[in-house]
């Protein structure tokens, strides 16, 4: 929170320190089997001394590190001891928290460099430890700013009472509508991912409450696990607190994060409404209803008694909107949640030095695996950038596509995917961005649009199988069959695999262009969504004949493709089909009074 305040120090100080804090309790907090201990081991010590005194190294010689010269001095014998040492404890604190997917593939690019790029060690070494190219690079001073305090917040809030807010809201809003738990599960979520920006965190935060809401009105079990999944995955595309790989993209790009989240408001409004729209349709296909009227409390009840929990989120965003840092936006959002609990008795009971130490704590385990996995995705962008290996990829990509976008587009998609399996969305895309970026921009993608089209797939990895994390959390709570879950995950969140494709092609989506232009393209855009739902789930204005599904899928095709002629081909086939259904309805209800 100082840094936020005051500015950060020497950069080898800041970040030295916090990728140190992090392995230190690391070791300390999990075992070697990756499982939480309450009592440190021996070799935990061992480790976590180690650990502050490899990264305590650049701090005490940061005098020596920025007078020599890169790539001209030789490494002195403490370099290679500490750099050596250091890379290791990386490696192995990150396995113990997120598993062995991001250290595999740091230690595959490592031999890369050496046996295959004919770089020696000694230049590797240097790149990943001694300068801001590697580990100490942009992942991990974003981690160390804006990330942590972000984390904070969440916990706080959560702590607070906004996670029970956003259910009482979502069941007050949704809860009576065809479907309803399911809706609740879309809006909850959508609401939970403001101020969390985990899939996982958000499956099991809300999930155990709508999961099984789903299963008792007739729900299937795969498809209420599908629901959970796809709408809580979507919450780190929705700002005003996105996840934590979109504070990265707004370094990387050199623009603002309120900008960053300029760029992901349409698309993820897509998301939701594509999302919720297939609920409908289900519901409506399958003939379920809402909830009781027992179990859905009064929206104005809610709003009055704790509707003043959401000040703390509208702080963040009147921040960023008055032109300050991300940081310290996160900060006045930290400082005004404990005085805004405490303004109404109904919220007072959650402001104690208990549930204070609880969400700092909570908040510093989550720190922990979003530190190191950044500290370790450094090294893959450290080799990457000393091989150039990213332009070489980049070639490859551009050959195997014939230099045509939208296969371009598609090879990055799958390799998207692929590199995300296993591991958290910031390092993801933090490889994606090194490998597959430059393929995009070659080809004349905007680089805004670029680096949120492998933000997406970094996220969208959560829900595609085989290695689906969010479905897995989901199904713990559903028990339902894996693959079926997953494969109705896919189908839910279709429209999240299509709306990257649609903002390379038509950049209004991404709030660039002319009001006119964005309102137009993001209107028709939804109603594509919408028709594309309608057409996976066989239901629009009534049940779906086949041919009326093909016609609404042609609609959605041509609807997401901007411009005026297919705009007005895709309004016309979906007034058809509309019109169609709606006479057909009258048909039968006219038959229906005739036989009475």
């Amino acid at each position: 929170m100082w840094v936020a305040f005051a500015g950060p120090p020497a950069p080898f100080v800041l970040r030295s320190l916090h990728i140190g804090i992090a392995m230190f309790l690391a070791f300390l907090m999990i075992s070697i089997k990756g499982k939480k201990c309450d009592f440190p081991s021996l070799s935990g010590v061992f480790l976590a001394l180690a650990a502050l005194a490899a990264a305590g190294y650049p701090i005490v010689m940061q005098d020596y590190l920025y007078d020599r010269f890169i790539y001209v001095d030789s490494l002195i014998q403490t370099d290679w001891i500490f750099g050596i040492l250091i890379i290791l404890l990386i490696l192995e604190a990150t396995r113990r928290l997120i598993g062995p997917a991001l250290p595999v593939v740091a230690i595959t690019f490592m031999i890369y460099g050496f046996f295959f790029a004919e770089i020696t060690p000694e230049v590797v070494l240097e790149q990943i430890f001694i300068t801001t190219e590697g580990i100490y690079g942009i992942p991990v001073a974003v981690s160390a700013t804006y990330m942590v305090l972000f984390i904070i917040f969440g916990s706080l809030v959560d702590r607070m009472g906004i996670g029970s807010l956003f259910m009482d809201f979502a069941v007050a809003l949704t809860g009576r509508s065809a479907g309803g738990p399911a809706k609740v599960a879309v809006v909850t979520s959508g609401l939970f991912g403001t101020v969390s920006g985990s899939a996982v965190a958000n499956v099991m935060t809300t999930g155990t409450f709508t999961i099984p809401l789903m299963k008792g009105i007739g729900y299937r079990p795969a498809f209420a696990g599908a629901v959970e999944a796809v709408a809580s995955t979507g919450g780190q595309i929705m700002p005003p607190i996105m996840g934590a790989a979109a504070f990265v993209m707004a370094e990387f790009l050199g623009v603002s994060y309120l900008t960053v989240a300029a760029y992901a408001i349409i698309p993820a409004v897509l998301y939701y409404v594509a999302v919720f729209a297939s609920v409908h349709f289900e519901a409506r296909r399958l003939g379920i209803k809402g909830l009781p009227e027992d179990q859905i409390p009064n929206m104005w009840i809610v709003l009055r008694e704790r509707g003043h929990l959401f000040l703390p989120l509208f702080v963040i965003i009147g921040v960023l909107l008055y032109g300050y840092s991300a940081a310290y936006a996160a900060l006045c959002g930290v400082l005004s949640v404990i005085p805004t609990a405490l303004l109404r008795k109904s919220t007072r009971h959650y402001v104690t030095l208990k549930t204070t130490y609880e969400a700092m704590v909570n908040a510093a385990r989550n720190t922990l695996p979003i530190a190191l996995a950044c500290a370790c995705a450094g090294i893959v962008v450290g080799v990457v950038d000393i091989t150039g290996l990213g332009l070489s990829f980049a070639n490859f990509v551009i050959g195997a596509a014939q230099e045509q976008l939208i296969f371009a587009l598609l090879l990055t998609m799958v390799a998207g995917i692929i590199l995300g399996m296993g591991m958290p969305t910031t390092p993801a895309y933090i490889v994606q961005v090194a490998l597959l970026v430059p393929a995009l921009v070659k080809l004349g993608v905007a680089v805004e649009a670029a680096h949120l089209f492998v933000f997406y797939f970094a996220i969208l990895s959560a829900i595609t199988p085989p290695v689906a994390m969010a479905v897995y959390a989901a199904n713990a709570i559903s028990k339902a069959d894996i693959w079926n879950s997953s494969w109705a995950a896919v189908k839910l969140g279709l429209a999240g695999y299509i709306v990257p494709f649609m903002f390379v092609f038509g950049p209004a989506l991404m709030m660039i262009g002319t009001p006119m232009e964005i309102i137009t393209t993001a209107a028709t855009a939804i109603t594509g969504a919408i028709c594309l739902a309608g057409a996976l789930n066989g239901y629009f204005y009534r049940l779906a004949a086949i041919w009326e599904r093909l016609v609404l899928f042609t609609a959605a095709v041509v609807l997401i493709n901007p411009g005026m002629v297919t705009d007005a081909i895709g309004i016309g086939l979906v007034v058809l089909v509309f019109v169609v259904q709606y006479m057909r309805r009258n048909a039968v209800e006219a038959v229906s009074e005739k036989s009475w």
